[in-house]
């Protein structure tokens, strides 16, 4: 087998290595259909491709307490990963049509999970569309696979750790909204605007360059460099909305050799059903 990809493959990879053993799984979603993705997927998707859903595969039941797309059950997951036929030597493929908001996701849950053996396609459908390659309606049919839970549970903190370290040189906090949402305008999926205070404001889409893709890895090792001002990327806490597009954030420090940055999965949506817990509003 080839060397496993571990953050991103390009299309012409995945086109010259992909064997039947790999699994490449179809992460398209919309925040405004939840069908979309599953109609998108019906019409055409990458051959031999599977699709899961954001929020009835990658999440878990939402409380009104724990953000809008927690965590799933970690043995539900897992199960659902071998039922496609995912083993713990299976190279994984994940992607979707919005620069990999989504398919980096389930590159942080598999990791989670214990499955480093996954990347994210790079550019998504649009890549592969305009390689010239097809796309199919086929459904695959799977055949189920041992998939062995490890789970890594120094990834992530909760709402806790980050309430117990604002304000420390011991965690710089990285909120992946776009900016006015982070200063507290225009929020319209959250009941209460703002962020968290002290966090440092790194909109995911900043990781890609005008072709869809993720910038160079010496782009955003530059980039996150000025963010982290020196620091040791393992001080690092990601959030966003909901720990969604904060997985964006982690897999571009990923590519760019900055390992250990770890996430808070709530993100706002969690921290601020809390009325208890600060906020803070404008740029800064």
């Amino acid at each position: 087998m080839s060397v496993p990809f571990t953050s991103l493959i390009s299309v012409k990879d995945l086109d010259q290595l992909a064997t039947p053993e790999w699994r490449v799984i179809d992460c398209r979603f919309s925040l405004a259909d939840p069908l979309f993705g599953r109609h998108t997927y019906a019409a055409g998707h990458l051959p031999g491709a599977f699709f899961l859903d954001l929020e009835e595969d990658l999440s878990g039941p939402v409380t009104g307490r724990n953000g809008r797309h927690p965590l799933p059950a970690p043995g539900l997951l897992a199960d659902k990963l071998g039922g496609l036929g995912v083993s713990d030597q299976t190279q994984v493929v994940a992607y979707d049509d919005a620069g990999g908001m989504f398919a980096a996701r389930l590159w942080w849950l598999l990791r989670w999970l214990g499955h480093s053996q996954v990347a994210v396609l790079n550019g998504g459908l649009q890549a592969w569309v305009s390689g010239g390659h097809p796309l199919s309606t086929d459904t695959p049919e799977a055949r189920a696979a041992a998939f062995t839970l490890k789970l890594q549970n120094g990834m992530k903190v909760d709402a806790d750790h980050v309430q117990h370290h604002l304000g420390t040189s011991e965690m710089m906090l990285i909120d992946a909204r776009a900016p006015d949402r982070y200063r507290g305008e225009n929020e319209t999926l959250d009941p209460v605007g703002g962020h968290i205070p002290g966090a440092i404001n790194r909109f995911f889409k900043d990781n890609l360059g005008p072709d869809g893709c993720f910038k160079q890895a010496s782009e955003l090792q530059e980039e996150y460099g000025r963010i982290l001002k020196g620091g040791d990327a393992h001080t690092a806490v990601l959030q966003c909305g909901s720990g969604v597009t904060a997985c964006h954030n982690l897999l571009a420090m990923e590519a760019a050799g900055l390992d250990g940055a770890r996430l808070y999965a709530g993100s706002w949506s969690e921290w601020c059903a809390d009325p208890t817990r600060p906020v803070a509003t404008g740029s800064g």
